[in-house]
């Protein structure tokens, strides 16, 4: 893999959120100024929209690294396709609670029992919901209710609210006038400038030890931009081919044209097949438009499961590390025996991955 040919330490574009990597852009650094002054009030909510990939779930793990875990206790649901009862069992179980077989009555009372709890040994409890656009206005009214939980001179639980713009339509809604009244803070995270994208992209690679090679020139960053418009999983998932074909191709100093090659790859390989029509509506609706991958999770979620979305991205991300190993591995051996001179003998690797 690319690591070892430029001397990394590891992938510095992986797709999945790690607060190790963490760049604090303009846009990012006023969106965890907000979450750390909600956090200093200890009460209400607070909200966070952003474009999809923008670096809101990378902001939550930023934060949670930073969380005293002697002074608050939170608990992060990233799978929000439910309905409000459901939710209220993945907000009892996101905090180590047991639901099964529970009633609505009996959920309620175990989670204000558990809020009490951690309030007489002089903690307070944070609930962080991510995806929150695909939150429905009854579901976001059971999340308003659990702020009722209060002692005489405090909020026993304090929510943050991440998604998509879209979720400010739901927030402006004329039923969410109670909700509005106790949101302390609101923001909107934006896309990264050009400026700001070329410094995240040296960040990343300069914390898997970049010495400057492979190298970037100006036209090379300006195609990266105006490919990504600044969202940061649009440069990872870019970046990331960037490196495995200037592995492939050796290459030690990366252009625009390197650039807009990777770029045409990828607008090749998603584009469907001649002949293949549109899918049929039925289809459409069980996959809705995270193809199929959105619908599975749904159903596990209806079925009471405790993984994470962000679980499935690992594996999925684990997944195409090996498809580029072997793809890689195949290329090196075509690579050896065009470079081999006719009639010698060529020894090809053996490949125990599987």
């Amino acid at each position: 893999m690319y690591e070892s040919y430029y001397g990394f330490s590891a992938k510095p574009f992986q797709l999945r959120p790690d607060p190790h990597f963490f760049f604090g852009s303009k846009g990012h650094k006023r969106a965890m100024a907000y979450l750390e002054y909600g956090l200093s009030q200890g009460e209400g909510f607070i909200i966070v929209t952003g474009e999809v990939g923008a670096g809101k779930t990378t902001l939550v793990r930023n934060l949670f690294n930073r969380l005293p875990s002697d002074q608050i206790v939170a608990a992060h649901i990233v799978n929000t396709h439910l309905d409000p009862d459901d939710t209220l069992r993945m907000v009892v179980s996101a905090f180590g609670l047991p639901y099964e077989g529970a009633s609505k009555t009996d959920l309620l009372t175990r989670l204000e029992r558990f809020l009490c709890d951690i309030d007489h040994q002089g903690k307070r409890a944070l609930l962080v919901i991510d995806e929150a656009q695909n939150l429905s206005m009854r579901t976001v009214e059971e999340l308003r209710m659990l702020s009722n939980f209060q002692t005489d001179n405090k909020s026993l639980l304090q929510t943050f609210l991440l998604g998509q713009p879209e979720f400010r339509a739901t927030l402006h809604s004329p039923g969410m006038q109670q909700l509005r009244q106790r949101v302390i803070a609101s923001y909107h995270l934006g896309p990264m400038d050009a400026q700001e994208t070329r410094a995240y992209i040296e960040h990343r690679l300069a914390t898997v030890g970049w010495n400057g090679d492979p190298s970037f020139d100006d036209g090379a960053h300006e195609a990266i931009f105006a490919y990504s418009s600044g969202i940061p999983r649009k440069v990872n998932t870019l970046m990331d081919r960037v490196l495995l074909m200037g592995y492939l191709e050796e290459l030690h100093a990366i252009s625009a044209a390197d650039i807009q090659t990777v770029i045409s790859d990828i607008a090749e390989e998603f584009e469907a097949p001649e002949g293949m029509g549109e899918p049929a509506p039925a289809t459409l609706a069980g996959a809705g438009a995270m193809g199929g991958i959105d619908d599975a999770l749904h159903m596990h979620d209806q079925r009471g499961s405790g993984e994470r979305r962000a679980t499935s991205v690992e594996v999925l991300d684990e997944r195409m590390m090996r498809l580029e190993k072997s793809i890689v591995s195949v290329l090196s051996i075509l690579k050896k025996i065009v470079a081999t001179p006719q009639g010698a003998a060529v020894t090809h690797p053996v490949d125990n991955e599987e």
